[in-house]
């Protein structure tokens, strides 16, 4: 048998370090590339969070514009330069709520929406028929 030659340990360990080194600069490659992506989405997110800042200054603004639209003294002023003769409800004609009225609303459109369902889907699918207890067929 004969021995290694004695450049083969050297061959391995070039082999070896390169292929550490290529694993070292795939690692690095990988950091830098997941710190790139952290970037851009913090970037994304500055957008978007001006873009949130913007429309709510704007929701503000229209919020401000409805509020004035809707005090009394415009209201009254819009009804005497419109003519149109109207006046404040008398207390007969108030309905004080007790319940949260969207809750409400919501349960009666729901229910609608149900019975308008049910009844364009299977028209005849429960029909009932009232019969006469001495009628035998």
């Amino acid at each position: 048998m004969k021995p290694p030659p004695p450049n083969a340990l050297v061959n391995k360990l070039v082999a070896l370090t390169l292929a550490l080194l290529m694993f070292a600069g795939t690692l690095g490659l990988g950091a830098v590339w997941v710190r790139q992506e952290i970037f851009q989405a913090a970037n994304r997110s500055r957008g978007l969070e001006v873009q949130i800042a913007d429309v709510e200054r704007k929701l503000d603004e229209v919020r401000a514009q409805v509020a004035t639209a809707e005090s009394v003294a415009i209201l009254l002023e819009k009804n005497q330069s419109l003519r149109l003769a109207l006046v404040l409800p008398r207390e007969v004609q108030v309905v004080r709520v007790d319940q949260d009225p969207t809750l409400e609303l919501a349960r009666k459109r729901n229910a609608e929406a149900l019975l308008t369902a049910s009844i364009s889907r299977n028209s005849d699918a429960f029909a009932f028929r009232i019969v006469p207890a001495t009628y035998r067929p």
